[in-house]
């Protein structure tokens, strides 16, 4: 059976005790040899056609994290398998350098691994339990959060845009990524196959997603802008001069101006927005990918949408998971202070 693409994509994965399709699949291997450099053979081989369904049973970005997570631990002097004490100080190592919502991920790649060889996990132990339970309450678990591109901030990072090509595509993408309340993943996966015009804007069928991996896709309305920053506008501009006419819509710019085939990256419209806010003279500190999303959530709570339309277009799957953003957004709506002072 050939070796999976995460495999593939982490040369130090590659030496890894144990196979990364097996570890997906949950597979008990019987291994041959010791557990410290021989590799393990599996006498119970599935078919490949099983294990390539198996292996899509998970999100590419899942199987991903698996591959980072147990690269990490072999690289800092872990294996599989591994006792208590090693995870321990593993975990009392990195707790500084590492947040708890990391930690814990790597703690079920490892508990995952073990599974797949047939062993009990060391992540079960009282020990490592009262390792991650003590970083937790030292270092708390308040995760870094994006900081939100507001709408009256997006208007004024657009307004030092030039009529360039890489401007017009960054425009399209600034804007449709907030309009949509797009995760960047899925505004990168974007084809034009996928946009229909209709009289009122634009619908988007968002064919897959983070929280739509068997790919049931949903459908996203984008209105024309009321302003002149209009997303619809903006899109029919960088297709236009981009001439693309199928297949991904934002590509790759480089600083020539030529517009290559290659559909970007995630890690990239991360990159354009920090560079479109650093042009603006604005601190782009705390500005990620993830700004776009947030920043729509939270300017269309401020001004008094409600939840449900709010998650019809984000696709957050509750309320709960849209609070941090309906909070920070109406935190100075009717402020006790306020009525008050």
């Amino acid at each position: 059976m050939s070796k999976s693409d995460l495999t593939r994509d982490n040369p130090l994965l590659s030496q890894s005790k144990i196979n990364q399709r097996d570890l997906t699949a949950g597979r008990q291997p019987a291994a041959q040899g010791d557990a410290h450099g021989c590799e393990i053979n599996f006498t119970n081989e599935l078919s490949e056609k099983v294990a390539e369904y198996v292996e899509q049973g998970l999100a590419e970005n899942t199987r991903r994290a698996y591959a980072a997570d147990l690269a990490h631990f072999e690289a800092w002097g872990g294996s599989i398998p591994a006792n208590d004490v090693t995870v321990a100080n593993y975990l009392a190592e990195h707790a500084e350098t590492l947040s708890v919502a990391t930690l814990c991920r790597r703690l079920a790649t490892i508990s995952k691994a073990h599974t797949a060889m047939g062993l009990i996990s060391p992540t079960r132990s009282e020990l490592v339990r009262s390792t991650i339970r003590g970083v937790r309450r030292s270092l708390g678990t308040a995760q870094a959060e994006a900081k939100p591109l507001l709408r009256d901030d997006l208007f004024a990072v657009l307004e030092h845009t030039g009529n360039d090509v890489r401007s017009i595509r960054n425009r399209a993408l600034l804007l449709i990524g907030f309009a949509g309340g797009f995760r960047r993943s899925e505004l990168v996966g974007l084809d034009v196959e996928d946009i229909e015009h209709v009289r009122q804007g634009i619908v988007v069928s968002l064919r897959r997603s983070k929280t739509d991996q068997e790919g049931n896709g949903r459908k996203i309305a984008i209105p024309f802008g009321r302003t002149r920053w209009c997303p619809v506008t903006a899109l029919d501009q960088w297709l236009s001069r981009a001439a693309i006419d199928a297949g991904p819509i934002f590509l790759g710019v480089n600083r020539h101006g030529h517009v290559s085939r290659q559909r970007l990256s995630g890690e990239a419209v991360s990159l354009v927005i920090k560079e479109c806010i650093t042009n603006a003279e604005i601190e782009p500190l705390g500005y990620s990918g993830h700004s776009l999303r947030a920043g729509f959530a939270t300017s269309a709570a401020a001004a008094g949408a409600s939840t449900w339309k709010i998650r019809a277009q984000t696709g957050h799957a509750s309320d709960a998971m849209l609070a941090r953003y309906i909070r920070s957004g109406e935190m100075f709506t009717g402020n006790a202070a306020g009525t008050i002072l």
